[in-house]
């Protein structure tokens, strides 16, 4: 909901690193596989408990996703670059509630799976309509610089980090969180489903 508002801002603050990255060969796929690793790592530090260390890999992360898709737009995009940043991206959401469930399964572990199904529903449903929409050349006009049809949503890239963020700063407050965000997911793919029926038809 907040990301084609959020992108020009990101845009300027990251161009400089990503020439800087750049004048010292380092591409963007780089980038991307670094933030992936750094991501990977917040799976133990959820599951041991460690909530402030989590949270500085979760933005981490997050800061090398915008990063690579800088490095990018001034080296030339390419197709194995979007691909990697959306498959990786998405095993990396699943990631954090899967954390969260190893360090409290008692309280945690159903609404961690509750969530999980739901980013299934979201990310699903935003792949399928990309494959769709590159059939028919479609682009999205608020997205125009990605390497896909970016179907936007209630739940987006933004939402999905804010709610990390709360997480990891109250984590008994998970199971309420999660089922929260769960509902909000559960309704952006409702409405993907009926934007899809519609545009599709």
């Amino acid at each position: 909901m907040m990301d084609a508002a959020l992108l020009p801002l990101q845009r300027r603050l990251m161009a400089p690193p990503a020439r800087l990255l750049l004048a010292r060969g380092i591409g963007a796929d780089q980038v991307t596989l670094t933030g992936f690793a750094l991501g990977v790592l917040v799976l133990p530090a959820l599951a041991l408990g460690a909530y402030g260390l989590a949270l500085a890999l979760i933005v981490a992360n997050r800061l090398a996703d915008g990063l690579d898709g800088a490095v990018a737009r001034i080296a030339g995009p390419t197709d194995r670059g979007a691909f990697l940043d959306i498959a990786l991206d998405f095993l990396f959401y699943a990631l954090v509630p899967l954390g969260f469930a190893l360090a409290d399964p008692g309280a945690n572990a159903l609404p961690a799976a509750v969530l999980i199904a739901a980013f299934v529903g979201t990310g699903s449903s935003f792949l399928a309509f990309a494959v769709i929409a590159a059939k028919r050349g479609l682009a999205a006009a608020d997205f125009p610089a990605k390497g896909f049809y970016y179907l936007g949503g209630l739940t987006e890239g933004a939402e999905t980090i804010a709610f990390f963020v709360l997480a990891c700063l109250f984590p008994t407050a998970f199971p309420m969180l999660a089922y929260g965000f769960a509902a909000a997911c559960a309704l952006t793919t409702a409405t993907r489903w009926h934007q899809g029926w519609r545009a599709f038809a």
